[in-house]
């Protein structure tokens, strides 16, 4: 008599236990897939020949262990690094032998020289900056550099645009000349903060005196920085219906030279733009201000988009792309070989890793500040448990039987 094919049934149960044990061990490990024994039946041909109608089984045997690459819930953490991935597609990690792996887990850290990493030290990998502060097409381990951001000066790019009103039903005023001490000789002031080239920031003062009866609607613009003599740098001129009159320039250049400025930074030169400025019947007013330079910074805060981007916020208020996560897609995610740690490896069976950025083709999305939790379902498992121990009793029940029998024919005289 065989005991074969309880002990294969054994075995198999055995083993679909050790991978229901280990989906429920794993229940909480961020990024886990839950796996699934799959079982297949055993013929011995050799036994009967090709005649089909009296083969026997031998028993079942356990031919693979598949895991569930199913998306798993999203939790919220208090880390801007921590990434999920909302669809397809696996983190690129470059490890500390030089080699590749890929993971589900999106659990980041910044190391000491401002490299992004998982908890066992390896490195994310993406899109890294061209010298130019734009995200390229090289992939390497993705580094948030921690040096200062350089400052950039007013009219660098678009210099400075105020949006305000001047009161039409103010006069002419009753002190003359200007002088930027006594407020009878101008109508109305306001200030901003400029930079120059080092990031040093300097108060632009501009004074707006009326110079001509009501019906007339010239105003006199002076511009004075850090409180030194101001000088005229034009005049404004409105339409009937209080709008600014395009037959006037309505832009203005001011500047400052490097003695003026006396601190070893470049003339300071720049344009004002007063075009969408009006004059109605209403008290001063300034609405909007805006000029293009600012301070030196330090990284203060990271955000990372859904397509992976990494900015980093500036304590000047300035923000920078800093780089874009890499991720990676599988013909055959069944393929990969787990290693453990969350990590999985390419192999022959999940065919060549292929590389793309968060959002394009196939690729997920990502979702800053989460975390994917295991797929695992606790109550599918538990449920499993049971029936593959009730499979492991009948298992044992057939061996049981087999050496009932056996004892039988020994006990024929």
């Amino acid at each position: 008599m065989a005991f074969q094919q309880g002990l294969s049934g054994l075995a198999s149960s055995s083993r679909a236990i050790d991978v229901v044990s280990n989906n429920i061990a794993n229940s909480s490990t961020v990024g886990f897939k839950g796996a699934t024994a799959q079982f297949a039946d055993v013929y011995a041909s050799a036994l009967t020949g090709a005649v089909s109608t009296i083969q026997v089984g031998i028993g079942a045997t356990v031919n693979a262990v598949k895991q569930a690459f199913t998306q798993g819930n999203l939790t919220t953490t208090s880390n801007p690094l921590d990434m999920a991935i909302n669809g397809n597609g696996f983190f690129r990690i470059q490890r500390n032998d030089g080699t590749f792996a890929y993971t589900r887990n999106g659990q980041f850290d910044v190391d000491r020289e401002g490299y992004i990493i998982t908890a066992q030290g390896e490195r994310l990998t993406g899109y890294q900056v061209d010298p130019n502060g734009l995200v390229g097409n090289v992939i390497g381990p993705l580094r948030v550099p921690q040096d200062e951001a350089d400052p950039q000066a007013t009219g660098s790019e678009t210099g400075v645009s105020i949006t305000a009103n001047l009161d039409s039903r103010e006069g002419v005023p009753t002190t003359a000349p200007f002088d930027p001490l006594n407020t009878d000789s101008y109508n109305s002031t306001t200030s901003l903060t400029v930079y120059d080239s080092l990031g040093n920031p300097h108060t632009l003062s501009l004074y707006f005196v009326r110079t001509a009866p009501e019906i007339d609607r010239t105003w006199e613009v002076y511009a004075s920085l850090d409180g030194d003599t101001p000088n005229s740098i034009g005049s404004t001129v409105f339409q009937p219906n209080g709008r600014y009159d395009d037959a006037f320039p309505g832009t203005f250049n001011f500047t400052r030279s490097a003695a003026d400025l006396n601190n070893g930074a470049a003339a300071l030169t720049f344009p004002i733009d007063l075009s969408n400025m009006t004059q109605f019947g209403s008290t001063f007013s300034v609405t909007e201000i805006q000029q293009d330079g600012y301070a030196s910074g330090q990284v203060a805060g990271f955000a990372i988009s859904r397509d992976g981007i990494i900015q980093g916020r500036y304590t000047n208020g300035q923000t920078r792309d800093l780089g874009q996560v890499t991720l990676v897609t599988f013909r055959s995610p069944n393929g990969l070989i787990s290693l453990g740690n969350n990590l999985w490896a390419a192999s022959p069976e999940s065919g060549a890793p292929v590389e793309g950025r968060p959002g394009a083709g196939l690729n997920g999305v990502i979702s800053a500040g989460q975390v994917e939790d295991s797929n695992v379902d606790l109550t599918q498992e538990l449920v499993q448990l049971i029936i593959q121990q009730r499979n492991y009793q009948a298992n044992a029940q057939s061996i049981r039987t087999q050496d009932q029998l056996l004892q039988t024919l020994v006990n024929l005289r």
